[in-house]
């Protein structure tokens, strides 16, 4: 990599908007417009109970569920 490739903080200043960050960025702004037009309350099994709430928050702890697991399986290590 050239000087000139690296920014004044040490990062690479031609991977800031790779495609890849561009596709899971717009992924994310889309699941969370998704998320704020379905307002309406629905009733959700879990196992035994039933539970009613807003569907924004069912669907907003899926995501953050997902993007949990996500970040887990591919972090990456630097060893």
């Amino acid at each position: 990599m050239s000087p000139k490739d690296v920014s004044s903080d040490g990062t690479s200043a031609k991977g800031r908007f790779t495609p890849t960050r561009i596709a899971v960025l717009a992924v994310a702004v889309l699941a969370v417009v998704f998320i704020c037009v379905n307002t309406e309350d629905v009733t959700i099994r879990l196992w035994i109970p039933e539970v009613t709430m807003p569907l924004w928050l069912a669907l907003l702890g899926v995501f953050l569920a997902g993007a949990i697991c996500g970040g887990y399986v591919f972090r990456r290590r630097t060893k």
